[in-house]
């Protein structure tokens, strides 16, 4: 991170030809030197290698048109704009800008040639351009000889002043190509200098479309090395850590066995293989870098018990650190469980604990008094001391940014790094685990516990609301209980979403027969605990919620829940809160309520979470969707984002580019560094803490 900020102050003070304020204005799009300005690529092209007659210009498209300017003036009707007549041999057109400036005014004076560039439309005096690009054109001066690029950008840096920054790198910056030509013939990628100049200046001959949807060669080229460079950086972080060391958990899982023997239940074959693997992970004396992904309901916890088992019974501590309070009593509450009968107490710690339990229960586990603990973001403050950790558990691991992963492993004794199992309840796509999860051994659990409902969904309009109520008065006098799920427990004129406090009114008196709860974030803790428990033990019939129940609640009696405004909800969330639902033997039932409009992507979502019950299917649409940045929250987990490539299209390349990251870092470290440098500039960042 040291480096990332040598090169923002260095971006920030500019290099030769750019100055301070320039400077800034590159750094807003991640460019801090010369070399970032080869890789800024075009998001489409513009052909100005033509010209178009005015008669034969057509309406709604992009054209190049140029003649003489047959008169200028600024009207004040309809409202103040610059409008300009130019005539060519074919007829005439009519140009009109509403921000004009008077260098502007000046290069249409009557009798100047010009070109335009612009879409045409029609208008009342016959064709026309609004906005137009300008540019006056001295006697014998030659069209371009390539399309030209558009390039991202970002307020105060015009398209022209990218354009000739970047011809002045292509023209000053080394364009070697790191890959062996064997390579090159093997994959059928061009030359990197030549992939990199025709992306910049394509001849006209190449279709934009072919360039737009980066499907041309010398798209594939740049796309390859991105990917290549993004598996050099995952596969190097995942070697560094190899040369750390860690406690070695050999272990004869007498409290594995005594745990497992008192379980009212089995583990299904894909939790007896994860955690077969998680125990080979944690006997070998290197931190161990893990994530378990499973579905919702598909008993990760029981997995990381007995990893945490594994850990105390060496005679070393573990603990889970989960994203909210919540979550983290419910963990709490169920490895306490588990766990007492064994003679074993858990450490529960949380921001919410009183100061007097909070400081003995400190105090306990600084001593090695208590093996495992428990806690929110309490468990990476300061005053907690773990001397003796050996395994840190991390749930919902996306929730947490990578300096939070850091500082929880970073509570070990020093001298030994502890292992580190991370969960997820949203499965990762293929392709995701193989680009941005490339560093991480992975263990998916992909059998439902026997006993798990499949849960019916269904999606209905808010106009329907009253059904859907007698729906929930019926299945609660029945003997079951509901769910019913907001988005927000504040008003907002924005969103104009119903609000948790309003519904939990509106039920209320709706329903005057049922026993009626209330849960959102602004709650106390100990009253969102209290009403929690009173939910699981029967003790209320309906629970209005907002999304603080979108993991880790376990009553199985739920076998209905409602939610609220489900267009405006993630996929994820969506199949999150699905899951609270049938985890008991009663057929289980999810109401999506939607309003209308539905827009495009909301329509979409609630196709996909209709239509699907499995999460890695559903995954795969989130990341169609969203895209991976979204998907894993990657901007606050130090991975470098892919910017060119894409994860479904360009599995080949991803697969090719694996091979090759092992192939040049045994054989050939100093193209390595090379292409690291010329794609991350150094700015790697904190990966995969």
């Amino acid at each position: 991170m040291a480096r990332d900020h040598a090169a923002s102050r260095a971006a920030a003070q500019g290099w030769p030809g750019v100055g301070a304020q320039l400077a800034g204005r590159l750094a807003r799009l991640e460019i801090r030197a010369p070399r970032d300005l080869l890789l800024h690529l075009p998001l489409r092209y513009e052909d100005e290698t033509r010209l178009t007659a005015i008669a034969a210009a057509r309406p709604g498209f992009a054209a190049q048109v140029e003649g003489e300017v047959e008169r200028c003036e600024v009207s004040l009707r309809p409202r103040r704009q610059l409008v300009a007549h130019i005539r060519d041999a074919s007829g005439t057109l009519v140009a009109r800008w509403l921000n004009f400036y008077p260098s502007q005014q000046k290069m249409l004076a009557p009798g100047r040639r010009v070109r335009l560039f612009g879409e045409v439309r029609g208008g009342f005096f016959g064709s026309e351009m609004v906005h137009p690009r300008l540019h006056a054109v001295e006697p014998g001066e030659g069209l371009p000889e390539a399309l030209t690029p558009v390039y991202p950008t970002t307020a105060g840096l015009g398209q022209a002043t990218l354009r000739k920054l970047i011809d002045r790198a292509l023209a000053s910056e080394a364009l070697d190509d790191w890959l062996p030509a064997a390579l090159r013939r093997r994959l059928d990628l061009p030359d990197f200098a030549d992939a990199l100049r025709l992306l910049h200046h394509p001849p006209p001959e190449v279709p934009a479309s072919v360039l737009e949807d980066r499907q041309h060669p010398a798209w594939r080229r740049i796309k390859f090395e991105e990917l290549l460079a993004q598996q050099i950086s995952l596969r190097r972080a995942y070697l560094a850590r190899r040369t750390r060391n860690a406690p070695a958990l050999h272990s004869g899982g007498r409290l594995e066995r005594a745990l497992l023997d008192g379980l009212p239940f089995a583990l299904t074959g894909a939790q007896r293989r994860a955690v077969d693997e998680i125990c080979t992970d944690l006997a070998v004396p290197h931190p161990m870098q893990r994530l378990l992904m499973g579905d919702v309901g598909s008993g990760k916890t029981i997995v990381a018990a007995l990893a945490m088992l594994r850990a105390v019974d060496a005679g070393w501590q573990a603990a889970l650190m989960a994203p909210t309070e919540l979550l983290a009593e419910q963990h709490w509450q169920k490895l306490s469980a588990w766990l007492a009968p064994l003679g074993l107490e858990v450490a529960w710690l949380s921001g919410s604990r009183g100061k007097r339990a909070r400081a003995a229960e400190l105090a306990r586990l600084a001593s090695g008094e208590i093996p495992l603990a428990v806690g929110t973001h309490a468990l990476i403050e300061d005053p907690v001391a773990l001397p003796r950790l050996a395994l840190a558990v991390v749930d919902e691991q996306h929730r947490f940014g990578v300096r939070q992963r850091l500082a929880l492993r970073e509570k070990g004794n020093g001298a030994l790094s502890p292992h580190l199992l991370m969960m997820s309840a949203t499965p990762i796509p293929r392709t995701l685990a193989m680009s941005h999860y490339a560093d991480l051994d992975v263990s998916v659990l992909d059998e439902r516990p026997p006993g798990r409902t499949p849960v019916l969904t269904e999606l209905v309009s808010a106009a329907r609301r009253e059904v859907v109520v007698a729906r929930v008065r019926d299945g609660c006098l029945a003997g079951r209980q509901a769910y019913w799920v907001c988005p927000l427990i504040e008003e907002s004129e924005a969103l104009q979403l119903q609000t948790a406090q309003d519904t939990y009114a509106t039920l209320c008196e709706a329903l005057p027969e049922l026993r009626i709860g209330l849960v959102h974030g602004r709650l106390k803790p100990a009253e969102k605990s209290a009403t929690m428990a009173a939910f699981a033990a029967g003790e209320l019939d309906l629970l209005v919620a907002t999304t603080v129940i979108e993991v880790g609640v376990d009553v199985p009696n739920a076998s209905l829940m409602v939610i609220e405004h489900a267009e405006r909800f993630g996929l994820a969330q969506l199949h999150q809160l699905r899951g609270r639902v049938g985890r008991g033997t009663a057929e289980s039932v999810c109401i999506l309520l939607y309003a209308q409009p539905l827009s495009q992507t909301g329509r979409a979502r609630l196709k996909v979470i209709f239509e699907n019950s499995d999460g890695f299917a559903i995954a795969r649409e989130d990341l169609r969707i969203r895209g991976p940045g979204e998907f894993i929250g990657a901007r606050q987990s130090g991975l470098p984002l892919l910017r060119y490539a894409d994860l479904e299209a360009d599995v080949d390349l991803l697969e090719a580019a694996r091979a090759v990251a092992e192939q040049l870092l045994r054989e050939d470290t100093q193209a390595a560094d090379a292409l690291l440098a010329r794609w991350l500039g150094g700015r790697e960042g904190l990966l995969r803490a």
